[in-house]
C-alpha cells in the first residue's frame, strides 16, 4: 500500500531577521483536527504526515500556489490555507488519493439502508454465498468518498453516481444490474462445463 503524503505548513520558523517560535492557534487546531482524524474517518489508510514550519520553507508551498498558513497540503496538492482545516475536506482528500493508488481487493458493496437495489444486490450476494463487505454511503463519509473516488474515473462525467456500486473478488462489476447479470453469466458457465 502505498502511503498518502499530508504536509501541514504552519506559523511558525525563521526568515531572515524574523523569528516564530510558538505556531499560531488556528496552526495548532488544524494539526489536531488531522491527527484526530486520521485516528478516526482514516484509520485505515496509510499516511505520512509531516509538519513544516512555513516561514522556514515558505517557497515550497508557495509553488504549490500555497501562500497563507496554515497550508494543508495532501499528496502534493494545496487542499486548504488560511484557516482551521475542515475534517471532512481533509478525509476527502486523502481517500481520493489513496484510491488512485491503491486498488480495491476483494468483494464490496457501498449503498444504503434505504436503496431497494441494495436490498436486492445484497440479496444476489448472499444467495450465491459471496462474502463482501458493506459501506454505508450516507452514515459515512470516508465510504461515500471513497465510492465517488473510484466510481467517477470509470463512468462518463455527465453521469450520475447512484448506489449500489459493487466490486467482486477486486472487479469492479456497477450496480444491481450489473451484479445481476454477471452472476447469471457465471451460472451459465458453470452449467457448459458440468455438461
Amino acid at each position: 500500500m502505498q502511503k498518502v503524503a499530508i504536509t501541514l505548513y504552519r506559523w511558525a520558523g525563521a526568515w531572515g531577521p524574523f523569528k516564530v517560535k510558538i505556531p499560531c492557534g488556528e496552526c495548532t487546531l488544524t494539526k489536531d483536527i488531522i491527527l484526530d482524524t486520521l485516528e478516526n474517518e482514516l484509520a485505515d489508510i496509510p499516511v505520512e504526515l509531516e509538519i513544516r514550519d512555513w516561514l522556514t520553507e515558505w517557497w515550497k508551498p508557495l509553488l504549490k500556489g500555497g501562500w497563507h498558513a496554515p497550508i494543508v497540503m495532501v499528496a502534493g496538492e494545496v487542499i486548504t490555507q488560511g484557516h482551521a482545516l475542515n475534517r471532512g475536506l481533509l478525509t476527502q482528500a486523502v481517500v481520493e488519493a489513496y484510491a488512485k493508488n491503491n486498488p480495491v481487493k476483494r468483494s464490496h458493496l457501498f449503498g444504503k439502508e434505504s436503496c431497494p437495489h441494495c436490498k436486492r444486490a445484497k440479496a444476489y450476494l448472499e444467495k450465491e454465498g459471496i462474502q463482501y463487505t458493506y459501506h454505508d454511503v450516507v452514515s459515512s463519509p470516508r465510504d461515500l468518498y471513497e465510492m465517488i473516488s473510484r466510481v467517477k474515473p470509470r463512468i462518463d462525467p455527465k453521469t450520475p453516481i447512484t448506489v449500489p456500486q459493487i466490486w467482486l473478488g477486486g472487479h469492479y462489476i456497477g450496480g444491481a444490474d450489473q451484479l445481476q447479470e454477471f452472476l447469471e453469466k457465471q451460472e451459465d458457465k458453470n452449467r457448459v462445463h458440468q455438461s
